[in-house]
């Protein structure tokens, strides 16, 4: 901008005339304002998203690690039978492997959240389910809260209660897999499955098909038969 003088009648006059340059706008001013405004804003929203994100962090539950707790226990002949079971604590899941006397190894799955248990023997093309009883919570909760302590347990021959389960076969009941939670579903993917019932015996006319031993932490240990229920 150029100032110019004009000469009046009795003194000089400054006045302000344009020499062709743009004028001075306000708004020249505003570029650094809305600057701090928008850093602000953003320090802000940082500190928000960072609140949040520690808030969601807390709140999640940390996974646990699956666990294998080992059983060693000698059978009424006095050999010893090794069994393994994996514990997850997080989805309530217990899983047993019983190898035979003829290295073959069966799968006992105890899922507590939907209270099934599911027999998956080697000597069979199917597995086996059955609802959980008061006696199974028992057991299966003595793994649950020993695991946290130890990781393998001698069992005494001298103090092991031994019991024996018979479970009839449904063979019109069979269940769809693809109906079942996950855990039962990855298990029997390649089998039909069958749901049982606890029975008193097969009886003479009735042949047990298999049995399945399964040794707790409380010196409890049970032989598991099967057998086909009559059409």
């Amino acid at each position: 901008m150029v100032r110019c003088w004009k000469r009046s009648e009795n003194r000089l006059e400054e006045e302000e005339c344009a020499d062709g340059g743009p004028e001075e706008s306000p708004l020249f001013h505003f570029p650094h304002k809305a600057f701090w405004v928008s850093l602000s804003a953003c320090l802000l929203l940082a500190i928000l998203a960072l609140g949040l994100t520690g808030h969601f962090g807390r709140s999640q539950p940390h996974s646990q690690p699956l666990q294998t707790v080992r059983f060693t226990v000698s059978d009424q002949t006095g050999a010893l039978i090794n069994q393994s079971a994996v514990v997850d604590q997080q989805n309530d899941l217990v899983t047993f492997s019983v190898t035979s006397s003829m290295n073959q190894t069966s799968t006992v799955l105890f899922d507590i959240k939907h209270s099934l248990i599911c027999y998956k023997p080697v000597s069979q093309e199917s597995c086996f389910l059955r609802k959980m009883e008061e006696s199974d919570y028992k057991n299966v909760n003595s793994v649950l809260h020993e695991s946290a302590r130890k990781s393998q347990f001698q069992l005494s021959g001298n103090e092991t209660q031994r019991q024996m389960e018979f479970l009839g076969v449904l063979a019109a009941s069979q269940v769809n897999v693809s109906s079942l939670e996950e855990p039962l579903q990855a298990l029997c993917q390649d089998r039909s499955v069958h749901w049982t019932r606890r029975t008193e015996g097969p009886g003479k006319q009735r042949l047990v098909y298999f049995c399945i031993d399964i040794c707790f932490p409380s010196n409890i240990c049970v032989s598991v038969c099967f057998y086909y229920l009559p059409e």
